[in-house]
C-alpha cells in the first residue's frame, strides 16, 4: 500500500510564509525524485518545484524561484516545500508526487500522487 499525505496549508496573508510536507509510506522513499504540483480554481495543474532522489539537484518553475525551497529527508520519508513571500496568485491545491527520474516528475508523470493540500494567501 503506497500513500502520500500533504499537510501544513492553510490561510496565510500575502508576504507571510508556510511549510508543507509530504510523508510517504509503502515505498522506498530514496529510490524517488520527488515534486510538487499545484492547481489553482479554474486553472490546469502546473509544476511547482522538484528534487532527485538524492536530494543533490532541485528545480523550480520561473513563478517561484527565489520565494520556495525544497528539501527531503531520507531518513524520516518527508519532502518539504518552505513557501516565503507568498502572494495571492500562489493560492491553489498543492500537491504532493513520486516518480523514479526527476525528468518524469518536472512532466508530471508520477507513479504516486497525495491527496492535495490547501494554500490560500489573501492580500
Amino acid at each position: 500500500q503506497v500513500q502520500l499525505v500533504e499537510s501544513g496549508g492553510g490561510l496565510v496573508q500575502a508576504g507571510g510564509s508556510l511549510r508543507l510536507s509530504c510523508a510517504a509510506s509503502g515505498v522506498t522513499f530514496s529510490m524517488y525524485a520527488m515534486g510538487w504540483f499545484r492547481q489553482a480554481p479554474g486553472k490546469e495543474r502546473e509544476f511547482a518545484a522538484a528534487i532527485s532522489a538524492s536530494g543533490g539537484s532541485t528545480y523550480y518553475a520561473d513563478s517561484v524561484k527565489g520565494r520556495f525551497t525544497i528539501s527531503r529527508d531520507n531518513a524520516k520519508n518527508t519532502v518539504s516545500l518552505q513557501m516565503n513571500s507568498l502572494k495571492p496568485e500562489d493560492t491553489a491545491v498543492y500537491y504532493c508526487g513520486a516518480s523514479p527520474l526527476s525528468g518524469m516528475v518536472l512532466r508530471g508523470r508520477m507513479d504516486y500522487w497525495g491527496q492535495g493540500t490547501m494554500v490560500t494567501v489573501s492580500s
